[in-house]
């Protein structure tokens, strides 16, 4: 087994990773079919992709109609459920619908059930975390989260546009305390009020973030790391049957890959995340709801990402950077 695939055997030398956000039952309509009430939301996706590369632990809230099997499934893919707490009442709920352009998901209905009454609180354990990722929940709750850690030494967050227009000034203040941001493109355009992504990621990072990531679904995503842009396409994907939860799929393999590598700032690990990411991401559209995810073996994963790699010429050096090419860190 090589290296890259032998993480749980690692000891101490993986970091490991505190992830706040949904646990939902989502009910998603597209072209290729149809699902009811399956196991989704953002904490759910970004573990079940970062785990094939860290140990990671999910801070959220389900009611008590939340299936047993879920919380079996994740369990068994070494996914800590500590910080995962039952409320009385229903479990938070999607319905959605995509149709040509599967970049633009119709919801439906929102049903937020006991999530409305979320407020993360993370267990000792998890304060110690060196690496938290925070989801799409209120910018405050998300600054709540960072008020309990220990001085962690990556962190991640992403948004939504209801929290950019509804609490501007909560999330630039968020993001001042924030290493690396991830947002699509439409949400950075109306964040930063820019007409491009390349302006809008220039923008926002002077708010704080080093590293600003530009989700474009279907066209890949763009990073900018200091001064410079990167751009990278999406892996090609024939039949995308329900792109629910790719972006925070992507999350969990860009964030999962840079905490087994415990180099942030490393310019040739932000790159490899970056691939890591939309591999994984590419599954995950592959099937409805987590299916895909569930069942995907590291080994798969390892093929696809060489596969990617080499179709893009990437070198295991880089994309023809200085190996010791770095940016500043907090």
């Amino acid at each position: 087994m090589t290296a890259a695939r032998s993480w749980r055997f690692s000891g101490e030398r993986v970091d490991s990773i505190v992830v706040v956000g949904s646990v939902a039952l989502d009910s998603v309509k597209t072209l290729w079919g149809e699902s009811q009430e399956a196991l989704g939301g953002s904490a759910v996706y970004f573990s079940l992709a970062a785990r094939h590369f860290a140990r990671v632990s999910v801070v959220g809230v389900v009611g008590q109609d939340f299936p047993k099997e879920h919380r079996r499934m994740l369990a068994e893919k070494g996914i800590d459920l500590s910080g995962l707490k039952e409320l009385p009442g229903k479990t938070f709920r999607w319905v959605g619908r995509f149709g040509r352009d599967l970049s633009d998901a119709k919801t439906l209905a929102t049903h937020l059930n006991v999530f409305a009454r979320f407020q993360p609180k993370l267990t000792p354990a998890q304060r110690k975390s060196r690496v938290v990722f925070l989801a799409n929940i209120d910018p405050d709750l998300q600054a709540g989260v960072l008020d309990q850690m220990r001085r962690p030494a990556l962190v991640a967050c992403d948004t939504m546009n209801y929290w950019i227009v509804s609490k501007p000034e909560a999330l630039r203040r968020l993001l001042s305390r924030v290493y690396i941001f991830f947002v699509n493109e439409e949400e950075a355009k109306v964040l930063s009020r820019q007409p491009t992504a390349l302006h809008a990621a220039r923008v926002i990072s002077h708010w704080g973030p080093k590293v600003v990531v530009v989700k474009k679904g279907e066209h890949g995503a763009l990073m900018k790391v200091g001064e410079r842009f990167y751009a990278f396409p999406a892996y090609p994907v024939e039949a995308v049957k329900d792109p629910t939860g790719a972006g925070d799929t992507f999350a969990g393999g860009f964030m999962g890959y840079l905490a087994s590598a415990r180099e942030y700032d490393d310019l040739r690990h932000l790159k490899r995340a970056m691939l890591y990411g939309t591999t994984l991401a590419s599954f995950n559209v592959e099937d409805f709801s987590t299916r895909r995810l569930e069942n995907l073996e590291r080994a798969a994963l390892e093929d696809r990402f060489t596969e990617f790699r080499e179709a893009l010429r990437v070198s295991d050096g880089g994309f023809a950077v200085k190996p010791r090419s770095r940016v500043r860190a907090r």
